[in-house]
């Protein structure tokens, strides 16, 4: 019988299907980020009323800037360099979410369980950001 146990094991972290791709709606990265902004928006309602146009509003906008970066940055995949600094500005959008977020979970315990969570899929999001872009950098011819 073979041994297994040097196999590598399989990975969610595969590189994009660029040839199915018609739109940004097909990228991985978009339709996480899209999930995580509206779960954001929703649970950033819950703040105290005079929270909501602080801390509260810039949570928002951040989550907001992680999905938009990515559609515009795709919308501009033409230009390589263009492509790249609005991945980059989604995943520095992305940084600043998670950092709200942390703020969020020592300052209103109540809401620190969703927090916990979210904060670990924006994580997970961020380094399918980072992966997404060193492939954009590495690979972009394979999207004209």
């Amino acid at each position: 019988m073979p041994k297994t146990e040097n196999r590598k094991p399989k990975t969610e972290n595969r590189k994009p299907k660029t040839e199915n791709m018609k739109s940004y709606k097909d990228l991985d990265i978009y339709t996480l980020a899209l999930s995580l902004f509206y779960r954001t928006h929703h649970v950033s309602l819950r703040l105290p009323k005079y929270e909501l146009y602080e801390l509260g509003s810039q949570i928002r906008r951040s989550s907001d800037s992680v999905v938009t970066n990515i559609v515009e940055g795709y919308g501009r995949k033409r230009y390589k360099m263009d492509f790249i600094k609005f991945l980059t500005y989604s995943h520095a959008s992305n940084l600043e979410t998670i950092c709200h977020i942390e703020k969020l979970i020592v300052l209103y315990p109540d809401l620190s369980i969703e927090m916990i969570v979210l904060q670990k899929e924006y994580d997970i999001l961020g380094a399918k950001l980072f992966s997404f872009l060193r492939y954009v950098e590495n690979n972009w011819n394979k999207f004209e």
